[in-house]
């Protein structure tokens, strides 16, 4: 597996404790608000250090490194993008220790695959919510990352925007070719991106596996697996 997480964390009112493991896909991390789904990302990015166990990334334990020394890109779900820069610097911002030509022809270069060229010098408080999203991945990707990191990275578009959003992580995915960890709490969302996933439910890994396999156990009531397929139909 390319990444591997044994994993326990106790907070105040909740306890994680996982063994989470992906390929080189693209994984959909399924499950209910408060489920740990969240802080199982932060313990891969390495902003929050587990109480016991390991992470491991192509086959290296990654467990003591900072965030910065992982290869990881994070979104996270609201963004954080820095509201006095402009986009162009936001992008930017993982690049602050390379020299000023090349940082630009790489902001440049990544922002027009992204489809964002012409926001370049907008500040974030005057973009939309699927341009604010656009932004944060491009920060994300122009660091050439190993491992991507998502955390409800659709959650507050519309859905329109949302389909948008979707077919252009599809493009993300295709062109980068980058393994994608992506955290949602919506089955529709999961299915449409998913190659691998795993579901969450209080803390814990309840099931995990190929996209397909794990759906069909989620959906193997008749009656849910016909309610689901009405919803596909507002894709097509």
């Amino acid at each position: 597996m390319f990444l591997e997480v044994n994993a326990e964390k106790n907070l105040e009112n909740f306890r994680l404790e996982v063994n989470f493991s992906m390929g080189r896909g693209y994984c959909v991390i399924l499950g209910p608000t408060g489920a740990g789904k969240s802080l199982l990302l932060e313990i891969i990015a390495g902003i929050v250090k587990p109480d016991k166990g390991r992470v491991s990334m192509d086959g290296k334990d990654i467990t003591d490194l900072p965030p910065e020394k992982r290869g990881i890109g994070f979104v996270p779900q609201d963004c954080a993008l820095f509201p006095h820069m402009n986009v162009r610097k936001n992008i930017a911002y993982g690049l602050r220790h390379e020299k000023g030509h090349e940082k630009d022809k790489k902001v440049k270069e990544i922002a027009e695959k992204l489809g964002i060229l012409h926001l370049l010098d907008r500040k974030p408080a005057t973009l939309s919510g699927g341009e604010m999203q656009r932004v944060a991945l491009a920060r994300a990707l122009v660091i050439k990352p190993k491992l991507i990191l998502l955390d409800e990275p659709l959650s507050a578009v519309d859905l329109g925007t949302k389909k948008k959003l979707i077919n252009e992580l599809k493009y993300v995915r295709s062109e980068f070719g980058i393994p994608i960890a992506h955290v949602t709490h919506d089955i529709l969302e999961a299915a449409m991106l998913a190659e691998e996933m795993a579901v969450v439910m209080n803390g814990r890994i309840v099931k995990s596996g190929r996209a397909e396999d794990v759906l069909c156990y989620e959906f193997c009531d008749g009656s849910l697996f016909k309610k689901f397929s009405e919803i596909m139909e507002q894709w097509k």
